[in-house]
């Protein structure tokens, strides 16, 4: 299922790179900033937004964050366990 998903992200970005390729020396600022032009601009930064996500995923930072913050989780919990039965026998003296 993950080697589709990549596929699935690798044709999106070959997609948004060659709208992107085909737009860009059509879009004209030499006439100052136009409502086609502003339109235009707008359109280029929603593609290089959707070109960056891609890469994000393709790249796997996700997974690397996720990995790190696991292993965080499970040390905090093994703590939490160490600590636990410490708690239990400071109840039992106060009582």
């Amino acid at each position: 299922m993950k080697k589709r998903s990549k596929l699935k992200h690798s044709i999106y970005l070959l997609l948004a790179l060659a709208m992107l390729v085909y737009a860009l020396p059509r879009i004209n600022f030499s006439g100052g900033w136009t409502w086609a032009s502003g339109f235009g601009a707008a359109w280029a930064v929603f593609a290089f937004l959707i070109i960056g996500s891609h890469l994000h995923y393709l790249l796997g930072v996700d997974e690397e964050k996720q990995r790190a913050l696991e292993s965080i989780r499970k040390a905090k919990l093994q703590q939490w366990q160490l600590k636990w039965p410490e708690e239990t026998q400071q109840r039992q003296e106060n009582v």
